[in-house]
């Protein structure tokens, strides 16, 4: 099979967040350190661009995205580009900023944060559901890898600086954690910064490893099923999306590469022929 190939040139600082629009059939992703949204519409590029850093966003509708960024959640209208907070997030903190985030199956937002410089415990996790923000996790470094089993039984979520992959089980009737958490893969024995993970339509967990310039694929059980090495280190984090939702887009970063490589910081595409999963739509309070 080929290798990846650029799906756009543009380099990122630190691209992340990438989120396929099944409605727009339009993929969305951050440079969270430029503060600013990029996009691919008719084959031009397109880009927004903030105050300040931006990490993160689900779809409210074909127009409107949720995003989080350092200080807000907020809706943004791709049309006419009005901003309309929604909630704050750590808004009176200054060293903190959004980081990764996904839509859950029942229409909540997960999000997490962390300090500027990956600060050991200044992040956490939360979750935006029906007007509500209610932090899940404390005292956390760099929270990433938010994303939900095809059947939503469980969410599952990484802290790249302590390098454990957590299944968090969710109660069925409005997607709250329950019960403990259980680890699935051990990345820190293996030497492995996860990043940003999805899951595919089949349940398997697909994980970007920052340094390692790879996205990794797991069964539910944690096994390895298949690696796709990227042509630049810091590979941040994957989405599957295209028309049968079978291409995988990896965000990169070109933050912390010693030399410029000439391909850090660019998106990349890659068909795998295996379907993922449709991003959930987020419900706000107000419908």
């Amino acid at each position: 099979m080929s290798a990846p190939s650029v799906f756009d040139d543009r380099c990122c600082q630190l691209g992340e967040g990438p989120l396929w629009h099944p409605r727009r059939q339009q993929l969305f992703w951050f440079d969270i350190l430029e503060n600013r949204l990029h996009s691919r519409q008719r084959g031009e590029a397109i880009s927004w661009s903030f105050d300040e850093a931006v990490s993160a966003a689900g779809w409210i509708s074909k127009t409107e995205l949720l995003i989080a960024s350092e200080s807000m959640l907020f809706r943004f209208d791709l049309v006419t580009a009005e901003r309309v907070p929604v909630h704050s997030l750590e808004a009176n903190n200054p060293a903190t900023r959004s980081n990764d985030g996904r839509a859950d199956p029942w229409g909540g937002f997960w999000i997490s944060t962390m300090g500027w410089q990956g600060e050991a415990g200044a992040g956490s996790l939360y979750r935006y559901y029906q007007g509500v923000l209610k932090k899940l996790v404390s005292d956390l470094s760099i929270p990433n890898a938010i994303c939900f089993a095809p059947d939503a039984s469980c969410a599952y979520w990484v802290d790249t600086t302590e390098g454990q992959l957590w299944r968090q089980p969710l109660d069925p009737v409005h997607g709250w954690p329950t019960g403990s958490k259980q680890r699935v893969i051990d990345f820190a024995a293996q030497g492995l910064n996860p990043d940003g993970a999805i899951v595919d339509a089949r349940g398997d967990i697909w994980s970007a490893q920052w340094g390692a310039g790879r996205v990794v694929r797991y069964s539910p059980e944690g096994e390895e099923q298949q690696v796709i090495t990227l042509p630049t280190p810091q590979t941040t984090c994957p989405a599957l999306g295209g028309e049968a939702l079978d291409t995988l887009y990896v965000t990169t970063a070109a933050q912390g590469l010693e030399a410029d490589d000439g391909l850090g910081g660019r998106v990349f595409q890659y068909p795998v022929g295996i379907r993922g999963q449709a991003e959930h739509q987020v419900r706000l309070k107000d419908g």
